[in-house]
């Protein structure tokens, strides 16, 4: 039989079972029988768990869990989140409005992100979300002057940008001071003085977020001490806030990173805010997803280099290609990011031999468009391959390119699955188009 390294599902909510792969206690072959394929699963016992991790890591410090939409925004996710008790971190008011269709309070809501509308701005005030995390002089007076129109109080924080290195990929660093996003920590005080003077403005609190898939966390307890150090200089002038927002990017592992230890970080925040009385907010969105999903694909061709036979076609350069039925618009990750994600077999199998070194690549008409690469199987058309790690920026990121429907999504339960997320149908691409 192929052996399956312990260490590429150890943080997955894949297992086998009998040497086939499972989550939970649905066989994920069952799965893509019923609804095909693509489709992302997920497991709403994972969900949970990891939800746990972090409320015990923080038990005993006031604090709110603010679920990063933009990791997964599915609604049965939203709703599984919302009934575990968290709040919501928004970066649009698309995001909003799902939130609020999934049974999200938006009292517990926050708006982050560096271009928000007059409309979504007004969309936010009148639903009169928790906070709005403000990322530009121009914002705060957007904001000030939409509350008036409204006769609304305007609750914000300032999103600093601590220009701290989080030592992740450029694509996902946020707080560097050549990325778009917060207010240099200089020009923080002047802005706000500004704030608290003005009466459509609500000063409640500090936020900074700087980066994803973080590692070490000695850059998230430096850009901490730089907001305490502005909390405190706030306070001689008389600026009292009340909250604070350490935002997320804690890592996750795809192949061999080491789990983030946020039993560890949490007991570290507790000692720097425990006697400050500060309500601490973050934002965790791929902690919680992404090893909760998969993506399940199945092998269409197989193109063989350098080899000739009646049912492998050849390939060039000694290449040995996997065209699969799932591609760049169903999983963006590895294309945008030359992220890896594992791949497996979904039925354990006899090599017999035949294992080859295989890239798995979409039917998508671009160079960019593969989910792995160099990667030892031994593969059949109509095998049935599972992607790990694929619950975060997965569905999220998808696209039509190539005229292609976006792929159905299911959340398993025990025994149970159910679809979430139909498949889309070609006559839903066209609807919004006109001649």
């Amino acid at each position: 039989m192929l052996t399956v390294s312990p260490e590429l599902l150890r943080a997955s909510a894949a297992h086998f079972v009998e040497g086939e792969l499972a989550i939970e206690d649905v066989a994920l072959a069952d799965i893509a029988d019923a609804v095909g394929t693509p489709v992302y699963v997920y497991s709403s016992a994972m969900f949970s768990s990891q939800y746990q991790l972090l409320v015990e890591a923080l038990k005993g410090l006031p604090n709110r869990l603010h679920y990063a939409v933009k990791a997964n925004s599915t609604l049965a996710v939203l709703k599984q989140f919302a009934d575990l008790g968290a709040g919501f971190d928004i970066v649009s008011g698309g995001e909003l409005s799902r939130v609020l269709t999934a049974g999200g309070d938006p009292a517990h809501v926050v708006f982050s992100g560096v271009g928000k509308s007059t409309e979504e701005i007004d969309f936010a005030l009148k639903t009169e979300i928790e906070c709005f995390n403000v990322e530009s002089a121009g914002e705060l007076a957007r904001i000030s002057e939409r509350a008036n129109v409204l006769g609304k109080m305007a609750p914000i924080a300032l999103r600093i940008n601590p220009n701290v290195d989080a030592q992740t990929h450029p694509y996902i660093s946020t707080g560097l001071r050549e990325n778009k996003f917060g207010i240099a920590q200089e020009n923080a005080l002047a802005l706000y003085r500004l704030a608290a003077a003005d009466p459509h403005i609500q000063v409640r609190g500090i936020a900074c977020h700087i980066g994803s898939q973080i590692g070490d966390p000695q850059p998230l307890f430096d850009a901490l001490e730089q907001l305490l150090a502005l909390v405190d200089a706030l306070k001689n002038e008389g600026i009292v806030l009340t909250d604070i927002d350490l935002g997320g990017g804690f890592g996750v592992t795809y192949d061999e990173e080491p789990a983030f230890d946020v039993t560890a970080w949490g007991d570290r925040v507790k000692e720097r805010l425990g006697d400050r009385g500060l309500q601490l907010s973050i934002e965790p969105g791929r902690f919680l997803t992404a090893n909760a999903g998969v993506l399940l694909t199945r092998v269409e061709y197989l193109k063989v280099g350098d080899e000739h036979s009646v049912s492998n076609e050849t390939s060039s350069a000694g290449k040995h290609f996997a065209v699969v039925d799932a591609a760049m618009n169903d999983l963006l990750r590895p294309s945008l990011y030359q992220a890896w994600h594992g791949v497996l077999p979904v039925k354990q199998q006899n090599t017999d031999g035949n294992t080859r070194t295989w890239d798995i690549v979409g039917p998508i008409c671009e160079s960019g468009d593969w989910l792995a690469k160099d990667r030892q199987m031994s593969l059949s058309v109509g095998d049935l391959l599972c992607v790990l790690s694929a619950g975060a920026y997965g569905s999220t990121l998808s696209s039509n390119y190539n005229t292609r429907p976006r792929a159905a999504e299911v959340i398993v339960d025990g025994a149970a699955f159910r679809l979430v997320r139909r498949r889309e149908s070609l006559q839903d691409l066209l609807t919004t188009e006109m001649l």
